[in-house]
């Protein structure tokens, strides 16, 4: 599925009406480069699930945990060296228990994600404006 943004709030408010069909467990892989609205993305995706707390990326403490209509782990793994640093961190309480994932860069750490994740592409087209973002979606089966 190809959504298209054409600002800030129109990637919020994909994200919001994603995370609205979410359902526990669940991994959503996000990937992009550096200022295509990953983390504006989470934003909207923390407000479907009715967590309204100041939303940011976790860098250097890699998660940040939430709590609204369901447990929300918010991953930044942009730092992670090696996927070793994900164990000492305990990812697998996270990615196998019934809050919902939201990882960052998750690219770089694809080795430990489930094959079951929710993979979404945040691109650039500046051919279409400064502010366009082209939000890919793959359920993986």
């Amino acid at each position: 599925m190809i959504f298209e943004s054409y600002s800030a709030e129109d990637t919020k408010n994909i994200a919001f009406s994603i995370s609205k069909n979410a359902k526990t467990g669940q991994v959503f892989c996000l990937c992009g480069d550096l200022g295509t609205g990953k983390t504006v993305f989470a934003k909207g995706f923390a407000e479907g699930l009715s967590i309204f707390e100041h939303i940011t990326s976790p860098t250097f403490t890699i998660v940040n945990e939430y709590e609204g209509s369901v447990p929300f782990y918010h991953f930044d793994v942009y730092r992670i060296g090696d996927t070793s640093e994900m164990d000492e961190i305990g990812i697998d309480e996270y990615l196998y228990n019934e809050g919902i994932c939201l990882i960052e860069w998750a690219e770089l750490i694809a080795d430990v994600i489930p094959k079951e994740a929710t993979w979404i592409f945040i691109s650039k087209d500046l051919a279409k404006g400064d502010d366009f973002r082209q939000i890919k979606v793959e359920v993986s089966q």
